[in-house]
């Protein structure tokens, strides 16, 4: 299936109604093709006196994946409340859950509210390393490691407990489905897989693990690929986009045992100006309010 195609099918499962030009971003020759595509699939589905796309349909599992969080409660909540929308069932953070941003507090208490499963990002680890009275001192004047510092104050007991206990990957299950969840790729938490990726980059990442899924974040730059085999999904960032687009992003997977994962990224819109205001309020040390409305991060 080509991308513009399964663009199409998407936006048809969510109720899109796909205008008579077709989608935006695509060409008129992708939109052809993707138009007879769908066409002549939804005539086999209903050829097929749908017992057998019944079947498929209840036996898929749509997983919101989400990373890069960072403290930020209205980009998180505005991700899980559009992640239902679309039907999702299951919901997994790839890490970054603190940092940077005003709510590191309420955000781990959505995520432990809603029993969902997170893995520790590296930033998350670097505010454990600092949750040290004297290694706090020594580090509440270097300005990177301020936030940090300011992030680890603000935790308390329960919090602390929380993040600690998180893995550093998940490998997980969904319907005989393999999913493998790491915050930067599989050879650390600062390690990346950007878009450009090569099937050999990929291979010499995974050594000798094969999941059909691979999930991962830490560069904010979302983007999914099927790549020898393994789908690969980078979620991008839920609070801290950086990729020139203030709105947040995540991805949906649709599995289903004995097909190809199918994802896609979603992009979604939060309130910037509460999250703004909550940096002034709370008083984040070395917040930068522009880069939010504008989507960067340096």
């Amino acid at each position: 299936m080509q991308v513009a195609e399964e663009l199409w099918i998407y936006a048809i499962e969510d109720g899109v109604k796909v205008h008579e030009s077709g989608l935006t971003g695509l060409s008129v020759s992708e939109n052809e093709q993707a138009r007879r595509f769908v066409t002549a699939r939804t005539a086999c589905i209903s050829l097929s006196a749908g017992t057998s796309a019944t079947r498929a349909t209840r036996s898929t599992l749509r997983v919101a994946f989400l990373s890069d969080i960072h403290a930020n409660l209205p980009a998180l909540q505005n991700a899980l409340a559009d992640a239902e929308r679309r039907g999702a069932g299951a919901f997994v953070v790839a890490g970054d859950v603190v940092g940077d941003g005003p709510h590191p507090v309420e955000v781990i208490g959505v995520l432990r509210e809603r029993k969902i499963p997170a893995i520790r990002g590296n930033v998350d680890r670097k505010v454990l390393d600092v949750d040290k009275t004297a290694l706090l001192r020594q580090l509440i004047g270097v300005a990177e490691q301020r936030q940090h510092a300011w992030t680890a104050r603000q935790l308390g007991p329960t919090e602390r407990e929380w993040l600690e206990a998180l893995p550093a990957e998940l490998s997980l299950e969904y319907g005989g489905v393999t999913v493998r969840v790491v915050h930067g790729s599989p050879r650390g938490d600062t390690d990346y897989v950007y878009p450009s990726i090569t099937g050999r980059g990929l291979r010499s990442k995974l050594g000798e693990d094969r999941p059909q899924v691979l999930v991962c974040g830490h560069s904010h730059i979302p983007f999914t690929r099927r790549i020898t085999g393994v789908r690969v999904i980078n979620c991008g960032s839920v609070g801290r986009p950086a990729d020139g687009d203030s709105r947040g992003s995540y991805a949906l997977a649709d599995l289903v045992e004995g097909r190809a994962p199918r994802a896609r990224i979603v992009r979604f819109a939060y309130p910037v100006a509460s999250l703004v205001r909550a940096l002034k309020e709370r008083g984040v040390p070395g917040a930068e309010p522009e880069q939010y409305r504008r989507g960067v991060k340096r």
